[in-house]
């Protein structure tokens, strides 16, 4: 059993499923066996594959599917050809051998006339996928550049965080060195203080004696 996708579907999923669909209709084959066999090829169910034709791919192959159908066309009337040359050439007597000649003849110009148009048809048709190849090819290109361009900018960013982060662990780091410099400075005014008020101080009184002062 085929798992259902829930993904969107891709330009690749599109070409794969508009190829196969008309190279059924040239078939002659059904629409259904074509939504089948993309299901089983891209791995979506058959009825995801006949949705998205009929709401999306085919309005842009309006043109294909018209070529398709002529060549279908052309193809069972080419069959039916070859057929009534078969039938008719059991049925010729040999009293009627020149006249059988000339038919043959006939037959195979026009079956000729058939191949060519078919050629040309089929021609075109490649013609019209070489072109949608070329446009899809153009936009994966551009798609290219644009992931380029992101992933530089990614790069760009990602240099100037880093400068950021080294600025910011140099400031944290002469901040820290700073405090501690205050800090030690503090303790150190604040033991200079302490040692001038238990210093002693002296004066002579009238007598020529020492006396403290408080």
């Amino acid at each position: 059993m085929t798992a259902v996708r829930q993904d969107a579907w891709s330009p690749d999923d599109d070409l794969i499923l508009a190829e196969v669909t008309l190279r059924h209709i040239r078939d002659g084959s059904t629409q259904l066996a074509a939504f089948e066999e993309v299901g089983q090829r891209i791995g979506r169910t058959s009825a995801a594959c006949g949705f998205r034709w009929n709401s999306c791919v085919r309005k842009r192959y309006d043109e294909a599917i018209g070529m398709a159908k002529q060549q279908r066309q052309k193809r069972n009337y080419l069959k039916k050809q070859g057929i009534s040359a078969l039938a008719g050439n059991e049925r010729l007597t040999a009293e009627e051998g020149d006249n059988a000649k000339n038919e043959t003849l006939s037959a195979e110009s026009l079956s000729l006339e058939a191949i060519i148009r078919y050629l040309r048809q089929w021609k075109g048709t490649v013609q019209e996928m070489s072109r949608q190849i070329r446009q899809l090819e153009k936009e994966l290109k551009e798609k290219d550049d644009q992931l380029r361009e992101y992933k530089e900018e990614n790069e760009r960013l990602s240099k100037e965080v880093n400068v950021v982060q080294t600025d910011y662990q140099v400031v944290n780091d002469d901040y820290k060195a700073l405090i501690r410099i205050m800090d030690r400075a503090r303790r150190l005014a604040f033991l200079t203080e302490e040692q001038e008020e238990e210093r002693a101080r002296f004066k002579m009184d009238a007598n020529g004696n020492l006396e403290r002062i408080e």
